[in-house]
């Protein structure tokens, strides 16, 4: 598997294509997670490559109509169920920016608008089909307007978008608009599959994605899996790095899903997610102190010791900060840490910053050492800017993940010269190079194994290595230097949806 693919020779080189996201979050109007984030950036670059991407999210309750201005596109969009009609809005913005890609909104008081969340709800497993059916359905009558817009493919993300690919090839398959529209299926995260537990389902409830999709009003749908559903019908799977992509089609990292995935080796891809470089410009970025560059990278010095200040450390160029910025989650390899944290602190001088929130375990575990241990400092909740601060001042940013679909954690501190220490898993194998005393070659440090003793072994290599203050300094501006703009992945995006075009073409033959 690969994603560099090769260009599509029906489609004309300059051709921009259309492109539709249906999404259950899109920055800057509702971001829960990456998702979020992802659907503000890659549109953006994608139009700014000369295509015409669109997203449709739901209309939640959150999203104010004193900042945002909406209009009625459309009304009365009419999603049947066996015992009554689901009725929707589509609804979108008065004034949208030059650089910015249209928002549609999906507007429905019962499944959206009457919810304090996006997510969480006993039903929303019947909130995402409604989703999923509303925006085909909107497709269609979108055809009878005056500026008529039907995409070239159709992006949909996760287990909440599982059903579109599904229900273009077996319910829409007559229909003359939707059947010609090629889908992605793009998985952020494999082990999130539904509303129910994928693995402890009993035999008479397991989904193997091939029967009727339940009616939204069927209690079978909530035991749907969308997941496999999406996989298995969309004309390219697509995951959000390359090793991503290989790991899933293992029993290891496939979440009981890898024989379909190695079924459909031949299409699934893996794209590299992007950072914004511009909000992560430590040369003009507001949240941090003193404003640097990799070209006058010895102006980073002053950040570390104000976040030595700032967090009640000693402040101290020779003694190596390491930091965790991350949700505190065993996802994260933080139980690895726990095991060997306090040996190292105790026969080591180096201080640790953590910044996060999560399971209850580790923050009790983080808040009695930092009690303990005055080389250890927390910030155990949500903040917007203290990452920042923290990427601009740190040594070593520290994701020894159990598995990492992608990660932009270590691409972002990258940016800022904070040198990663991470697992070879998933994006993390992807965006950061093991450093080499002997080349002088790598970005940071790489173990492998899932083994304490394995994250032992690197925290000992960067303490060690930190000494050597001009090999230090060319790892952090080989860091600052890699490619991770979202222009680069979204030119992959680009021969990804080429390909799957193509795949759709061919299957109607």
């Amino acid at each position: 598997m690969t994603s560099k693919l090769p260009l599509i020779s029906f489609l004309k080189k300059n051709k921009g294509l259309k492109i539709l996201f249906v999404s259950t979050e899109a920055a800057p109007f509702i971001k829960v997670g990456g998702l979020g984030e992802v659907m503000y950036a890659l549109p953006r670059a994608l139009k700014g490559l000369g295509h015409d991407p669109r997203i449709i999210i739901p209309k939640y309750a959150s999203i104010p109509n004193e900042k945002y201005k909406f209009k009625y596109l459309i009304e009365g969009v009419n999603i049947t169920n066996e015992e009554r009609s689901i009725i929707c809005n589509i609804k979108i913005l008065e004034k949208t920016q030059p650089d910015a890609p249209i928002n549609y909104f999906l507007e429905n008081q019962e499944f959206f608008e009457q919810r304090g969340n996006v997510y969480g709800y006993d039903d929303d497993a019947a909130r995402w089909a409604v989703l999923c059916r509303g925006a085909l359905e909107f497709i269609k009558m979108s055809a009878n307007l005056k500026e008529a817009w039907i995409p070239d493919i159709i992006v949909s993300s996760d287990w909440q978008g599982g059903l579109i690919p599904n229900l273009v090839k077996v319910e829409y398959a007559d229909d003359p608009i939707i059947s010609k529209i090629a889908t992605v299926f793009s998985i952020h995260n494999l082990h999130y599959q539904g509303m129910f537990d994928h693995h402890h389902i009993n035999e008479l409830d397991y989904d193997d994605g091939q029967s009727s999709i339940p009616k939204i009003s069927d209690p079978r749908l909530f035991k749907t899996s969308f997941m496999r559903r999406g996989i298995r019908f969309a004309d390219v799977v697509n995951t959000v790095s390359p090793n991503y992509a290989r790991e899933i089609t293992t029993p290891e990292y496939g979440e009981l899903l890898d024989t379909i995935l190695q079924e459909r080796r031949s299409r699934v891809f893996g794209i590299l997610n992007g950072i914004d470089y511009i909000s992560n410009d430590p040369s003009t970025n507001p949240n941090i102190e003193f404003k640097y560059s990799v070209k006058s990278i010895n102006e980073r010095a002053k950040n570390k010791l104000f976040l030595q200040r700032k967090f009640n450390l000693e402040e101290n160029l020779d003694i190596p900060i390491f930091a965790i910025v991350s949700r505190l989650s065993e996802q994260k390899g933080l139980d690895l840490l726990v095991k060997i944290i306090e040996p190292l602190l105790n026969n080591f001088k180096f201080q640790l910053i953590v910044l996060g929130t999560g399971e209850s375990r580790f923050l009790s575990f983080f808040g009695d050492l930092d009690k303990r241990y005055k080389q250890v400092s927390t910030h155990l909740s949500f903040d917007t800017a203290l990452p920042h601060l923290i990427y601009a001042g740190a040594d070593i940013i520290m994701i020894p993940s159990r598995f990492e679909p992608c990660g932009l954690t270590q691409m972002e501190a990258m940016r800022y010269g904070a040198v990663p220490l991470v697992r070879k898993t998933g994006g993390l194998a992807d965006s950061v190079e093991q450093y080499s005393p002997m080349t002088k070659t790598g970005t940071g440090f790489v173990f492998e194994k899932y083994d304490e003793c394995a994250l032992f072994g690197a925290m000992v290599q960067a303490i060690e290595t930190y000494k050597y203050k001009d090999n230090w300094k060319g790892i952090q501006k080989r860091a600052m230097l890699s490619n991770f703009s979202w222009q680069k992945s979204a030119k992959e995006y680009v021969e990804l949806f080429k390909k799957a075009i193509n795949f759709n073409k061919e299957s109607r033959k």
